[in-house]
């Protein structure tokens, strides 16, 4: 069997690597939150660890369906109608959401934990 030249074999990862930086940082610029604030570093980890289950216009997220027509298992609360306290969000972080819920366990801890609970109770339902 003959060898790929070394460009073709690591040109897959350096795509796959290239397309998660852009995706990483692709729509940060549109939080509406200045940069260096406590909420803009909130909206940032709820987009980045949150928003691709959950709908919340503050992080610039759009996880969640809007129409319960084509809403699917995966599709997490839309935190623009939904509003929880810090406690309720907390235990959903800790606990892999609510009954029934396949949110990843711990999806955040400690600090960041603590600071995206503050950020949906306070922003969410809004």
């Amino acid at each position: 069997m003959a060898r790929l030249p070394r460009i073709r074999r690591i040109a897959p990862v350096v795509a796959v690597l290239a397309a998660s930086a852009l995706a990483a940082g692709c729509g940060e610029e549109d939080i509406p939150f200045e940069e260096g604030t406590a909420e803009r570093e909130a909206a940032v980890l709820f987009k980045e660890n949150c928003g691709m289950c959950h709908t919340f216009d503050v992080a610039v997220s759009e996880g969640s369906s809007t129409d319960a027509n084509d809403a699917e298992r995966v599709d997490g609360p839309n935190f623009n109608q939904r509003q929880e306290d810090v406690q309720a969000v907390l235990y959903a972080i800790r606990n892999g959401g609510f009954s029934g819920a396949i949110m990843p366990v711990n999806i955040v801890t400690g600090e960041d934990a603590q600071r995206l609970a503050e950020f949906v109770a306070e922003y969410a339902g809004r």
